[in-house]
């Protein structure tokens, strides 16, 4: 009697816990928000406390100099009463009520005088330790958000295509350390998953050569032989033709793929003879075509990889005279140096391009009007690596339709 398999076991839970631990007092982990309230706190207790001592001495001096006395008695037969402050007691002949009232206006006057002394240096007071506060306060938000630009700037390196750099900021275990921690993280993710999609593409396109390069072969040798049927034969041309295809595909795939990574060794390469070597590649075509290719070329010396940059040359070429009218069709490419750039123009005779479908061209396997590869004219990809060629460059590529027909193809990089 046959027994019942058993079902399949779960897999085994995973025995480390990937969230991180807290920590066994939280309160008393050196936040950000405790470090500002410290420090903030501790700027105004000291700010208060020397604007206290300053308006003391200052307090004190007035109170000093209020205190003068107002008028001498001076001995003799005669008593006499002089005062410097007090001119109106000086002049004699006062009866008493008069000389109350001018000593009383005396000590108003002085104790006014005494008091406007106080505010006006209690203000410069006030006025310098406010300076002080601002350049103080300033430097110390600098030196607390400083890790802030160094999360910035590796963000800004990440998104020029470096996914190797990281941040490892170090200090206080605060809210911009788990920050920085965290980022890294996903940058540690991110370049995992790039490498292994791009080492994915890359030895599928080189798996998917080899018996595309035997099914070549044994195409050829059947087609050399003289003896075939004119059936077969023909049945091979299209076999030969469609294999050339997959080919132009696979050679596709692994070019953008190897161009959507930063270029780290670069040399010095003329954009004028990459696009003088992508013309003579090109001439046989155009000439079969009717297509005039023209243009004036300047030297425009650029640092990156020259099989690259060929190749960005080469496909804007064929594509303009591919894409181009029946008869009296025109390609012009030309090389210049602009504003401290470099730049490769292709412009075109060639069907009217609506400026809403120029977005498109450069998505991979889409043309205009249609999504997937329908001609015979490539396989999708020619304007998708040259973007992703100019990105590791450091450039961009701009397209706009032509007036009468056709498109302009720029293409910028840096000197």
């Amino acid at each position: 009697m046959a027994t019942t398999p058993a079902p399949p076991q779960a897999p085994p839970k995973p025995t480390w816990d990937p969230r991180r631990a807290d920590p066994p007092f939280p309160w008393l982990r050196p936040t950000i928000r405790i470090r500002l309230t410290l420090l903030y706190g501790g700027m105004f207790l000291i700010a208060g406390i020397l604007l206290l001592s300053i308006i003391y001495l200052l307090a004190a001096q007035a109170l000093s100099t209020g205190n003068e006395p107002l008028f001498k008695i001076a001995g003799g037969t005669d008593i006499k009463v002089t005062s410097d402050n007090c001119p109106a007691v000086t002049t004699g002949n006062l009866t008493l009520p008069e000389f109350n009232d001018a000593i009383s206006a005396c000590v108003d006057s002085q104790r006014q005088v005494a008091l406007d002394h106080l505010l006006s240096r209690s203000l410069l007071a006030l006025l310098g330790l406010a300076v002080i506060a601002f350049a103080f306060g300033y430097a110390m938000a600098g030196r607390v958000l400083s890790p802030l630009g160094r999360i910035t700037r590796t963000a800004r390196a990440v998104a020029g295509s470096d996914l190797s750099r990281r941040i490892e900021l170090d200090g206080p275990d605060d809210e911009l350390k788990e920050l920085a921690d965290t980022f890294d993280d996903m940058l540690e993710r991110l370049q995992r998953a790039f490498t292994a999609q791009q080492r994915f593409v890359g030895n599928a396109s080189h798996e998917l050569r080899t018996p595309l390069a035997i099914n070549r072969t044994l195409l050829e040798v059947h087609l050399s032989d003289p003896h075939a049927p004119v059936e077969l034969q023909q049945l091979g041309k299209t076999l030969l033709a469609t294999n050339e295809r997959s080919e132009q595909l696979v050679e596709g795939l692994l070019l953008l793929a190897r161009s959507d990574n930063q270029i780290v060794e670069r040399k010095p390469v003329d954009l004028a003879e990459v696009a003088g070597q992508a013309i003579d590649q090109v001439h046989g075509e155009a000439e079969a075509k009717g297509v005039d290719i023209r243009g004036k070329r300047e030297t425009a010396v650029v640092q990156g990889n020259g099989v690259l940059l060929e190749r960005i040359a080469l496909n804007l070429v064929q594509n303009a005279v591919r894409y181009n009218v029946p008869e009296g069709g025109w390609v012009e490419v030309t090389t210049e140096v602009q504003h401290g750039q470099a730049v490769l123009v292709v412009s075109n005779t060639g069907p009217v391009v609506p400026a809403y479908e120029i977005d498109n061209l450069f998505e991979p396997f889409r043309r205009l009007r249609t999504e997937r590869t329908g001609s015979d004219k490539g396989v999708g990809l020619g304007l998708s690596i040259v973007r992703s060629v100019a990105r590791a460059h450091g450039g961009h590529i701009t397209a706009q339709p032509r007036e009468g027909g056709g498109l302009v193809m720029r293409v910028t990089l840096p000197l």
